[in-house]
């Protein structure tokens, strides 16, 4: 159990906290590149607590600046987009993209006072459909060489969710390899639809089991967990009667994101990005190995699900998450639907907009839980001694961070896992057309 005291340290991301401290030394994800498409490429971001808006000028820039305006504070979302900036409709001033104010056409003919005015501003980049933010001190630091970045757009789709929840608790999930097995559990192993849960209705790697099958024979993985340059690295191994073992790899990218594999040729990289203290988006990046995605058809079945123009879901503690009893009974073990996301969305949900760890209970499955805290911990320590080049993935050159290989294989237990990952790997990647063979973190 936690303290009050402790539990606030690691979930609290406002200016000034510990936590929101580490948060802003990384780029962050701040909007789907989708909601600047139009006539008029203005959204609305709240991020890490902070309101801003996010604008493209007419020349393509990218500006990320505070919410209200400098003069008199009202909502810049409403600007217009004209004369190289956003100019604020309530009396006229004129912004460019670094948030330097241009004219203030109701003041005197020569006045200089723009000059002094500047809005809140953040660098940004835009990377495969999202657009990342660095709210931090300095420079920003590099994307590193990650698969989901590396990616031509055609391989990659993205998307993002509201969740009603503290950021902790939504990536505590993905760094949980146990709760597959009941969670995502499925009671049929025909798989219904094309929903999030098709991993889950697959084959498992070679054999002859679909995942759901594998992971109701088999509830009780061994369970490795190791530091890698990125974060963590999650290994659950499910050994079968006939001395073979299935290897599942994860990934925890620090300091908010996961890597996990969802199928042979598919990974997910998703980021659980604070908005507040109380709330936060999931965005995720699913990169292809194999063929080009069908972005239309992705996003297509992923807004069935959620709604505009803030990507909040339609199942939620409104309507019990769509709660079935009969379904309960005889097809999931949730009784939530077929979408495994809607499964994650009630676990992190149902337990409070944050969770008090003063009452949790940690077993021997949440050993990935227990390592990532003391790594924030000890990141949230770094920061507040100025020893910033001690943070995870910023102690590497950002290039040689590749991957992280995330996959599921199996092979004979005598091999080991390390040998059945790395094989796994270098089988999906050598049908890959936009990287070599052999050009992974597992070789």
């Amino acid at each position: 159990m936690m303290t009050q005291e402790q539990n606030d340290e690691l979930t609290r991301i406002g200016p000034g906290t510990g936590a929101g401290a580490v948060l802003r030394r990384y780029w962050q994800p701040a909007a789907l590149s989708a909601e600047l498409e139009g006539e008029r490429p203005i959204a609305p971001v709240r991020l890490l607590g902070e309101d801003l808006v996010l604008f493209r000028d007419e020349s393509g820039k990218l500006g990320l600046i505070g919410r209200h305006c400098p003069h008199r504070g009202v909502d810049l979302c409403y600007g217009r987009l004209e004369d190289g900036g956003l100019r604020c409709p309530f009396h006229g001033w004129l912004y460019d993209h670094t948030g330097q104010c241009l004219e203030q056409p109701a003041e005197p003919e020569g006045s200089r006072l723009h000059e002094n005015i500047r809005a809140v501003n953040y660098p940004v980049t835009e990377r495969n459909g999202i657009v990342f933010a660095y709210m931090g001190p300095g420079e920003p630091p590099a994307l590193p060489a990650l698969d989901c970045f590396t990616a031509p757009d055609s391989h990659v789709f993205a998307f993002k969710g509201l969740w009603n929840c503290n950021w902790l608790q939504a990536l505590e999930i993905g760094i949980d390899p146990a709760h597959a097995s009941f969670l995502h559990r499925f009671l049929e192993d025909d798989d219904p639809a094309e929903a999030y849960g098709k991993q889950f209705r697959d084959r498992a790697a070679n054999t002859e089991y679909t995942m759901t099958e594998l992971l109701r024979r088999y509830p009780r993985p061994e369970l490795q967990v190791e530091e890698t340059d990125s974060g963590l690295r999650l290994v659950a191994l499910r050994h079968l009667e006939d001395g073979r073992t299935h290897v599942r790899v994860t990934n925890q990218i620090f300091p908010e994101a996961i890597c996990i594999p969802m199928s042979r040729e598919m990974t997910i990289t998703q980021w659980h990005v604070p908005v507040d203290d109380t709330t936060c988006y999931w965005y995720s990046m699913f990169t292809s190995f194999g063929q080009p995605v069908d972005k239309a058809l992705m996003r297509e079945q992923r807004l069935a699900e959620h709604r505009l123009p803030d990507y909040a879901p339609l199942k939620d503690a409104s309507n019990r998450w769509g709660f079935d009893p009969a379904e309960q009974r005889t097809e999931t073990y949730t009784g939530m639907g077929q979408d495994i996301n809607v499964h994650d969305q009630w676990a992190v949900e149902s337990m409070g907009q944050v969770q008090d760890r003063t009452q949790e209970n940690l077993g021997t499955t949440d050993v990935g839980i227990m390592r990532y805290r003391r790594m924030l911990r000890r990141a949230i320590r770094d920061v507040a001694k100025g020893n910033d080049d001690a943070l995870p993935m910023q102690k590497a050159e950002p290039a040689t961070i590749t991957g992280p290989v995330s996959i599921d294989a199996i092979g004979k237990a005598e091999e080991g896992w390390e040998a059945v990952w790395r094989r796994g790997d270098r089988e999906r990647r050598a049908g890959c057309d936009w990287i070599g063979a052999g050009e992974t973190d597992a070789a």
